[in-house]
C-alpha cells in the first residue's frame, strides 16, 4: 500500500478541511502516518518517511527546501486541498514531484458569492437598506433608482476559473455579459472589450483577475470615473489590484457609485482608511472563498486526485511551472 503523510504548519487547518470523515476516507486508500507533521518535524522522523510517496495538505503547507526533501526521497505528489500553490510548488515541480491543487473547487464559492452580490447590486439593496434605515420609512426621496437585471450589462474582469463560473451562473438571467481578458479566446455569449470600455458600459463590474505583478494597480481612479450612474464595482479578487487611494477619492466624489469589497490592501484596511467611513462602500472580511462546509469540497477533490494517482491516471487538477506565472 502507498504511504502518505499530512504535512502542515497547523493541525487545526488540517482537522477542519479534512474533517467530517475526510481523513478517514484518505486512510482507507493509503497507509497514512498518524497526526500532522510540521516541516521542523521531518528530520526527527526521517526513518519513517523513506517510503512516503504522497503528501496531503491545505492552507499552511510549508515550503520545502533541499534539506527537507532529502527526508522524502520517494515523494511523488503533493495533494493540496486549497487554492494558490505559489508559496511552495515551484521547487517541487522542478524536481519532478507532481502538485495538485483544489483551486478550481475554491473558485466555486467565490463565483456563487459574486452572483449574490450582482443580484443585490441590480436592486441597489445595500443603498436602499441604508436609506430606509436613516429615514425610518420605506418612502424616502433618498432611495436610489433600481436598475434591475433584465437587459442590463455585467462586466467581468478576467475569465479564469471564477470568471467562467460566474458566466455559467448568469445564464438563467437575461443580462449582457462583457469581459476584459487579454488571454481569453472568443466565446459565444461574451463580448470581449477593452478595460475602459468595460467600465463605461457595465452596470455592474466584477473583478476576477489573479494577483500577479502584471495586474497590481490595474484598476485606477480613471476607470471608476468612467462608470455609469448608480453602477457597482465588486472586488472578490485581491485588494492589491486596485489603486485604493484613487478608488476612495472617486467614491467620495461619486456617491451614486457602490463598491462591494471582500478584499482590500492591506487587510483589514488601516484604522484611518476611508473605506471604513464611505457610506457607498460595503466591506466584508475576505469571506467569499471556501469557508464552513465549503472547505470539505477541497478535501473531496484531493481525495479524488489520490484515487486517480493510485489508478495510474493523470491528475485532473495538476499544476505546472508554466501555470504559476498567471495563477492567483
Amino acid at each position: 500500500m502507498y504511504k502518505a503523510i499530512f504535512l502542515n504548519q497547523s493541525n487545526d487547518q488540517v482537522g477542519n478541511v479534512f474533517g467530517d470523515g475526510r481523513r478517514q476516507r484518505a486512510e482507507g486508500l493509503l497507509a497514512i502516518r498518524p497526526g500532522v507533521l510540521k516541516r521542523e518535524d521531518l528530520a526527527a522522523v526521517a526513518g519513517e518517511l523513506r517510503e512516503v510517496e504522497i503528501v496531503f495538505s491545505t492552507w499552511g503547507m510549508p515550503e520545502l527546501g533541499e534539506a527537507d526533501l532529502v527526508h522524502l526521497p520517494r515523494l511523488r505528489a503533493v495533494l493540496y486541498a486549497a487554492g494558490t500553490v505559489k508559496g511552495f510548488a515551484k521547487p517541487l515541480l522542478e524536481r519532478g514531484i507532481q502538485v495538485s491543487s483544489a483551486w478550481r473547487a475554491n473558485a466555486l464559492p467565490v463565483a456563487e458569492a459574486t452572483l449574490a452580490h450582482i443580484i443585490l447590486a441590480f436592486k441597489q439593496s445595500h443603498v436602499q437598506a441604508r436609506a430606509i434605515r436613516s429615514a425610518r420609512t420605506f418612502w424616502t426621496p433618498t432611495r436610489p433608482p433600481i436598475t434591475g437585471m433584465y437587459g442590463s450589462t455585467v462586466g467581468l474582469i478576467a475569465l479564469g476559473a471564477i470568471g467562467r463560473r460566474v458566466v455559467e451562473l448568469l445564464k438563467p438571467f437575461e443580462v449582457k455579459i462583457i469581459a476584459h481578458d487579454p488571454y481569453a479566446k472568443p466565446t459565444p455569449g461574451i463580448e470581449l472589450v477593452g478595460l475602459d470600455d468595460l467600465f463605461a458600459r457595465a452596470d455592474v463590474v466584477s473583478m476576477h483577475a489573479p494577483w500577479i505583478p502584471a495586474t497590481e494597480g490595474m484598476i485606477q481612479g480613471r476607470h471608476l470615473r468612467l462608470m455609469k450612474p448608480h453602477a457597482t464595482f465588486i472586488n472578490t479578487s485581491r485588494g492589491k489590484l486596485v489603486v485604493e487611494d484613487e478608488m476612495t477619492q472617486v467614491l467620495s466624489e461619486r456617491p451614486d457609485l457602490q463598491a462591494v469589497l471582500d478584499v482590500t490592501w492591506p487587510e483589514p484596511p488601516a484604522h484611518g482608511s476611508a473605506l471604513w467611513q464611505l457610506p457607498n462602500v460595503f466591506l466584508t472580511p475576505h469571506i467569499t472563498g471556501s469557508a464552513g462546509n465549503e472547505v470539505r469540497r477541497m478535501a473531496d477533490w484531493m481525495i479524488a486526485e489520490c484515487e486517480e494517482l493510485l489508478a495510474g491516471r493523470p491528475l485532473k487538477h495538476g499544476v505546472s511551472v508554466g501555470m504559476l506565472d498567471t495563477m492567483a
